[in-house]
């Protein structure tokens, strides 16, 4: 790795001047001795052994209760799918092949009896329901001639109660021959046309569609069938399907027009009126390794396949596109295989956890030996059954903590497969360099998961470099250990080598095809209501665009898009030459056939962007331009001034259009909140203005007699136990009178369901009732009990687990069809809607947010068509979101010293060595940043040298780069650098000896430390781990707060002492880091630096300035080699890189680092106005008064956030406070006691929130 560098020899005077300090065991520490505990096993837990029987019982009764949540949440997800895993019978054959062995499975007699009964059961239900009808079809034909829409509607009602297939034919028959009668006498009405249209094309996609599920016997019971094809549609459609209605067709007469044809040719009347209902090309043929649903060819045959050959694949596929059940398949064969193989699930955020986790529950049951389970868990707040279990969900640094702790490395060899989620999130600028660390870590093939991801084959081509290395490491460990003769077994142990199949393989599988459409609209808000004018994807593009960047890959166009454009085009250019070639009833992919399929029109649409784009090229802008600008809807940008207002309305609006259930999506926690209560309170102020004036007192009176005896029936089972069990006869009256008055009061405050948009007919009260309960206890479980009973919800990051949970659930369910959330259902969450609203703009609002969130609309299985609304969002962004490509994914800089600290623990300290050695030499060389950059490796191991002179010269390491001192605390404290740092100078200069000093109680042996000492402590720590800045203008609130000694808002500085420290410790890496860039400005790119950013031109010139001394003297000066040549013009010199707060602006741009690469920890921080940012007090305060809406109303912080931000902190002090128990020999150390004391009290206040 640094084989290109140039070293100092161990004995020259500049290393020997480095005193060696005491090694450092991550096991046994040099100081105590005790064990010391890595971040597993300091994660909350359910521990194995209780003494207590009670305690016992309890926690038992606990994790069952918690398993069969899990099963419940599941079967929301999925429904009830387990399936019992046993393993497959293997015998391994001399020549090291495994070969499988199953039974086959015949039905068993008590089977077959069931589906007997169960085919009775459906024919005895299908003849009720035809009786049904045969009552009501005349109430119903008579309705549709009086009110063609009411009737219609109440029709629709009755064929969604209806299970029968048969029974539903025969009434859409019978519904869409009255609607021919109505037809026929007002063909010429517009008004009724539409209503027709929409009739016509439910009822022609059911019958010609699906018509092989019906038999030929019903079909020529109906005269409709022959209306349809002689009076109503183009020749072409009555072709479609069964043999009995080609046989139909082939009888027509072709020269007689149709009295009330609808005028179009079957291709336009298919792509402009039964888009989303075209067929799809989709298998017959079910795959034996799939169940409840028949796999596409590219999951089938890549996935499935690559799975099989325990390759790794990169799979890029829209929503619904089958992705995620590849890594079932992946979790079943790994169960399947053995009992100890395990499969590590990776997502991005502890909602998607949940979901996962609950659904391996409810597909997998195994038997298993004594302490193992199929599933556990691993996030930072808890971990359950983690490191005994076949399948473990977890999220990107929980798996790393496991990756990197040396002593967990026999556990992570057990990994057989690690499947990633959403490794879009690659690309993020929080957490990114995680994700990679594990890719290019783990040994095992993996599956990398996204639905956006723009540029995969550069993916893919990294990965395939990492497991080329991986390849040669195998190799070489394989070799090493063999020549040591260590691997002389047995002949089983060999032939199990041999079956065990390596490959290192990484497929690309790409799949770019949507099951269902998404249609874009704009919602305008008018006085009387909304307007929701479609927006054309090809309206967001210019010409300018087209000619720089082409069409987007992913603008995709639904049927009627494609008409639409097409027409158009045809307008705009009266002599087009393509125009009739194009033309939808002769263009060569729907000439030859009567059935358009969707391929079809991907291959019209494909041809429709090239025309355009071939306008462009051939010079016909001005065509172009007015095409794109016609597609526009004829709207003005309207900013809504009062969104919160309007909101209900927009809901109402979307309820009465059938777009339910709807997502709405917002960036501000707040706003989320707020429009979900708005709704509701306009919901309660409609149901008040139309409910009789005494419901209220009713319900009031009501209440007041429940609760007075709920508290009599309670009185009455507490008052002498000695007395018969039998009941008196006053006993069993008022039982019978307050369930009297329950039903009572469930029938006058039921809320009727125009003022509710909760689907009552979704979920039984049983259900509703088991989930209400679950979130009793919750903060603010109340509010948002009540938005659920009126079908609303809000979804949050700091809406509590179950909160989230519960909402989820029900809108999964049908129950809940209005959800307002941020991007936390964004990332995987399985939550299908019709409809997706962006209510508001936001910084945060990016195509690559607009992509997933959309995603979420027009699920496969739920609906055939999505709907994506844009409100508040101002028309110029609508057009930036749906032109933008989404970002391709490049390597965020993956290094820090807390990393290269931890990699040299992981090789100093594993049981194997040369695993662990591999493992950081992967890290170290196989960056994404650095993939096939050679001058960016460089950058690299110049960054690790010069982290290794920090870490040297702090006494971290020693000279042969052995870990000691306080590398162990450091590494607890790696997601705080550079605090962590800071925080163990402040130790070893002693200054939380000089600050805890202890109060003598009288009558106790006991040290026990001021309250002036421990906000002094939290002061401190506040400023290291608890920084959260104000905004600059929040400053003139200043003087609000400072009377007040229990919450001060602004944090305080901190003590002069602590404050020296930090300066000593900014200087020290300022000087280091400093010098690095210095360095590596012999690798910036010179021609590059001497441009302009934006415009280009280059300074760099060829001209002589021999006559100018002073000139020849600037360029020449050697202080500024290493700074931007254009800010050298205001004086600056290489000597500003010494200080971390002008880096962004004087270094030279092309090398690629940044302020934030250097560890520093500001006292004082400033905007780019120049004004002072104040720190948040938030932990300071909240230690002082213990309040959480203090927190809120005075720090300005969310009250899920601040909660979140609480537990965060005192989650640091429990790392600190354990550590230095562990670290310490003496146990009445000041402090130890100080931080045992604090860790105490201020899990004390969490509690207690």
């Amino acid at each position: 790795f640094l084989n290109s560098l140039l070293f100092f020899l161990s004995d020259d005077s500049a290393v020997a001047s480095l005193t060696k300090s005491k090694e450092f065991d991550e096991l046994l520490h040099w100081h105590s001795g005790k064990p010391l505990s890595d971040n597993y096993d300091r994660c909350k837990h359910d521990p194995i052994v209780f003494t207590d029987p009670k305690e016992r019982k309890w926690k038992l009764k606990q994790k069952q209760q918690l398993a069969a949540f899990y099963k419940f949440y599941g079967r929301s997800l999925e429904g009830s799918i387990s399936k019992h895993i046993v393993l497959s019978k293997k015998k391994v054959t001399e020549t090291g092949v495994v070969t499988n062995f199953k039974k086959l499975h015949l039905k068993s007699k008590a089977e077959l009896i069931v589906e007997e009964n169960m085919k009775k059961k459906k024919e005895k239900m299908e003849q009720k329901e035809m009786e049904q009808w045969n009552i009501l079809s005349a109430a119903f034909e008579k309705e549709i001639n009086a009110n063609f829409t009411e009737g219609v509607q109440r029709l629709e009602v009755f064929l969604k109660t209806c299970h029968s297939q048969s029974v539903k034919f025969v009434a859409e028959m019978a519904g869409l021959d009255s609607c021919f009668k109505v037809w026929g006498r007002h063909y010429r009405d517009t008004v009724l046309l539409t209503g027709f249209f929409s009739v016509l094309i439910k009822v022609v996609k059911k019958v010609i569609l699906n018509n092989n599920k019906i038999s030929d016997r019903i079909i020529l019971r109906n005269p409709s069938i022959r209306n349809i094809c002689i009076g109503y549609l183009p020749y072409g459609i009555i072709a479609w399907s069964t043999h009995f209605l080609k046989k139909l067709a082939s009888d027509i007469k072709l020269d007689k027009k149709p009295r009330f044809a609808l005028q179009t040719g079957s291709a336009r009347f298919q792509l402009q009126f039964m888009g989303h209902y075209l067929q799809r090309d989709e298998r017959k043929d079910p795959d034996p390794r799939v169940q409840h649903f028949i796999p596409d060819t590219w999951l089938q045959r890549e996935l499935l396949d690559a799975v099989d050959n325990n390759e790794s694949a990169v799979i890029v596929a829209p929503t619904s596109s089958g992705k995620t059940y590849a890594s079932y398949y992946c979790m079943e064969k790994v169960l399947r295989e053995s009992n100890d193989g395990v499969v590590v699930y990776v997502a991005p955020t502890k909602a998607l956890v949940n979901q996962v986790m609950a659904t391996v529950c409810n597909r997998f049951d195994k038997t298993l030996p004594d302490g193992m389970t199929v599933c556990g868990v691993f996030t930072r707040d808890y971990r359950h059954d983690a490191l005994n279990c076949q399948v473990l969900v977890t999220v990107p640094q929980c798996l790393e903590i496991l990756m990197l702790s040396p002593h967990r490395q026999n556990w992570v060899q057990k990994i057989k497969y690690v499947i990633f989620d959403e490794v879009h999130c690659l690309g993020g600028e929080i957490g990114a360099d995680v994700w990679e660390h594990l890719l290019v870590m783990i040994r095992c093939p993996f599956l990398a998961l996204s639905a956006t991801i723009r540029n995969p084959k550069d993916l893919a081509e990294w990965l395939q470099s990492v497991k080329r290395y991986w390849q040669k490491a195998d190799i070489a460990i394989e070799s090493s250990v063999s020549s040591n003769g260590t691997t002389a077994g047995t002949k089983k142990s060999k032939l199990k080598m041999k079956g065990e199949k390596k490959s290192y393989k990484v497929r690309l599988v790409t799949y770019g095809e949507r099951y269902n459409d998404l249609e874009k609209y704009l919602c305008i808000p008018k006085k009387d209501g909304f307007e929701f004018p479609h927006y054309h994807p090809c309206a967001a593009l210019t010409v300018n665009h087209i000619q720089k960047y082409g069409i987007p890959s992913d603008l995709l166009l639904s049927p009627q898009e494609c008409i639409k454009l097409y027409d158009t085009m045809a307008s705009v250019w009266q002599k087009w030459p393509k125009a009739q070639e194009l033309d939808p009833e002769v263009f060569a992919s729907f000439k030859d056939k009567v059935v358009i399929k969707k391929t079809d029109v991907r291959i019209y649409e494909e041809q429709l962007k090239n025309e355009l784009t071939s306008w462009i090229k051939l010079g016909h802008i001005k065509e172009a331009g007015k095409v794109l600008h016609n597609l526009q809807p004829n709207v003005k940008d309207v900013d809504s001034k009062n969104c919160i207002k309007s909101f209900p309305l927009l809901v109402e609006e979307l309820k009465k259009m059938d777009k339910l259930p709807a997502l709405f999506f917002s960036f501000n926690i707040l706003l989320v909140e707020r429009l979900a209560e708005a709704t509701e309170c306009y919901l309660k102020e409609k149901e008040k203005s139309r409910r009789k004036p005494d419901t209220e007192k009713k319900i009031e009176h009501l209440e007041n007699k429940l609760l007075k005896l709920a508290k009599y029936t309670k009185k009455v089972q507490s008052v002498d136990t000695l007395k018969p069990s039998s009941k008196t006869d006053r006993e069993i009256l008022k039982e019978s009178e307050l369930q009297a008055l329950q039903r009572r009061y469930h029938e006058v405050s039921k809320i009727s369901p125009d003022y509710t948009y909760a689907n009552e007919k979704a979920e039984d009260k049983e259900i509703l009732d088991k989930i209400f309960y679950r979130m009793r206890s919750q903060r603010s479980s109340s509010s948002l009990k009540s938005l659920l009973k009126r079908g609303i919800g809000f979804h949050h990051g700091s809406l509590n687990l179950k909160g989230r949970q519960a909402v989820e659930m029900l809108f999964r369910l049908g129950f809940v069809r209005v959800v307002t959330a941020t991007g936390s259902l964004a990332l995987g969450i399985n939550m299908p809607c019709r409809t997706v609203v962006f209510v508001g703009d936001s910084v945060f609002l990016n195509a690559l947010q607009v992509r997933q969130m959309s995603g979420r609309a027009g699920r496969r299985g739920f609906d055939m068509l999505g709907n994506v609304v844009f409100y508040d969002v101002p028309l110029p962004k609508v057009q930036r979101l749906m032109k933008a490509d989404i970002p391709e994914l490049k390597g965020q800089f993956p290094l820090s010293i807390s990393l290269l600290l931890r990699l040299m623990l992981l090789e100093a300290k594993a049981d194997d060595k040369a695993d662990a050695r591999a493992k950081v030499l992967s890290v170290l060389q196989h960056s994404m940043l650095s993939f096939n950059q050679p001058k960016k490796q460089q950058l690299l191991r110049l960054y690790f040298l010069f982290s290794q002179q920090f870490l040297l010269k702090e006494g971290y390491i020693d000279q042969e780069g052995i870990p000691q001192g306080f590398a162990g605390l450091v590494s607890h404290l790696h997601y705080h650098e550079p605090a962590n740092f800071v925080f163990i100078s402040f130790l070893e200069k002693g200054l939380f000896h000089k600050l805890c000093q202890p109060t003598q109680i009288k009558g106790s042996e006991s040290k026990h430390f001021s309250e002036d000492v421990m906000e002094t402590l939290v002061l401190v720590l506040a400023s290291l781990f608890g920084r959260i800045y104000f905004p600059a203008c929040s400053v003139k609130l200043k003087g609000t707060f400072e009377q007040s000694k229990k919450k001060k808002v602004f944090l305080e500085d901190l003590p002069e002492d602590f404050a020296a420290a930090v300066n000593e410790y900014n200087t020290t890496i300022q000087e280091i880091f400093g010098s690095f860039l210095v360095t590596v400005s012999r690798l910036a790119d010179k021609e590059q630096e001497n441009q302009l950013p934006l415009s280009r031109i280059s300074f760099a010139g060829g001209e002589s300035f021999e006559d100018s001394k002073y000139v020849s003297q600037v360029i020449e000066c050697s202080q500024r080699t290493a700074v931007s040549p254009f800010v050298c013009l205001s004086g600056r010199t290489n000597q500003d890189l010494f200080d971390a707060r002008l880096v962004d602006n004087v270094t030279l741009q092309s090398i690629g680092i940044h302020s934030g690469n250097i560890p520093v920890l500001y006292l004082e921080k400033y905007d780019h106005q120049g004004r002072k940012l104040q720190l948040n007090a938030y932990a300071h305060d909240f230690y002082k008064h213990g309040c959480l809406l203090a927190i809120h109303s005075d720090n300005m912080i969310h009250k899920g956030d601040a909660f979140n931000l609480l537990y965060d902190f005192s989650l640091v002090i429990s790392a600190i406070s354990t550590s230095l128990d562990e670290l310490c020999e003496d146990e009445e150390d000041n402090v130890v006691l100080a931080f045992r004391q604090l860790k105490e009290s201020y899990a004390e206040k969490i509690e207690i929130i």
